[in-house]
């Protein structure tokens, strides 16, 4: 069994809606995404993929569709009705303005991280962990050991 880690990096501003301290503001982070996966090297001599895991190429597009693209430059914001009409306002203006389901913290974009990469990576590979740094000194991580009651893969 082999891990295989990619680093990747991404711009984005979000807004916690009710929280009491200077985070409430509107406010970005240049986020950095470490995702690891594992699983064991492709055997088949007849495979172009001999000897790997996955393809850092693959593992890269898939991260790129999944989060980054999706997130990068964007403004995240808690959907409330509140949030909806700012939205709407700035749509007129900005491109990329995202409303999620959750409060936009460090630790619920990690957990909307898993679900969706783990939906989208093959079967042959299990995402390991990930970590998404907010700051140079400030980051959050996830393990699947830790949360594989809740996933059934």
């Amino acid at each position: 069994m082999i891990r295989l880690t990619k680093e990747f990096s991404f711009e984005s501003a979000h807004a916690l809606w009710g929280y009491d301290g200077k985070c409430r503001e509107v406010h970005g982070h240049s986020y950095r995404l470490f995702v690891t996966i594992k699983g064991e090297p492709i055997a088949d001599e007849n495979d172009p993929k001999l000897g790997m895991v996955m393809d850092f190429g693959e593992l890269k597009s898939i991260v790129a569709r999944e989060i980054t693209d999706r997130l990068d430059h964007s403004f995240v914001m808690r959907r409330t009705p509140e949030a909806e009409a700012l939205a709407q306002s700035m749509e007129s203006q900005f491109t990329n303005v995202i409303l999620v389901d959750y409060q936009p913290t460090c630790e619920n974009m990690l957990a909307d991280f898993a679900e969706r990469l783990m939906r989208a990576l093959p079967e042959r590979v299990q995402l390991y962990s990930l970590r998404l740094h907010e700051t140079a000194t400030s980051y959050a991580e996830w393990f699947y050991r830790d949360n594989a009651d809740t996933y059934c893969r």
